[in-house]
């Protein structure tokens, strides 16, 4: 009789627990807005600009290879 008791109170607690944790996931303050995140990231075609300018300055350098992708990953960070 305890063995069921005790696994009757677990059940009961796995429940409460979950269903605790899919209020936290569901709440808005854990979630960003749509807004806030589209400031944060630049938009697509600045990115892809970018990117294009610095493979042309690495052509234009002659850059192949592991130089070539050091190169442009410090260019697209705007280190140059």
């Amino acid at each position: 009789m305890k063995l069921s008791t005790f696994a009757a109170a677990f059940g009961v607690a796995c429940l409460v627990a979950t269903s605790a944790f899919a209020v936290d996931a569901a709440s808005p303050t854990a979630t960003p807005s749509p807004a806030a995140s589209s400031a944060v990231k630049p938009d697509k075609a600045a990115m892809e600009a970018k990117s294009q300018e610095c493979s042309k300055e690495a052509d234009a350098k002659g850059l192949h290879g592991k130089d070539r992708k050091k190169f442009r990953e410090k260019c697209k960070k705007g280190d140059k």
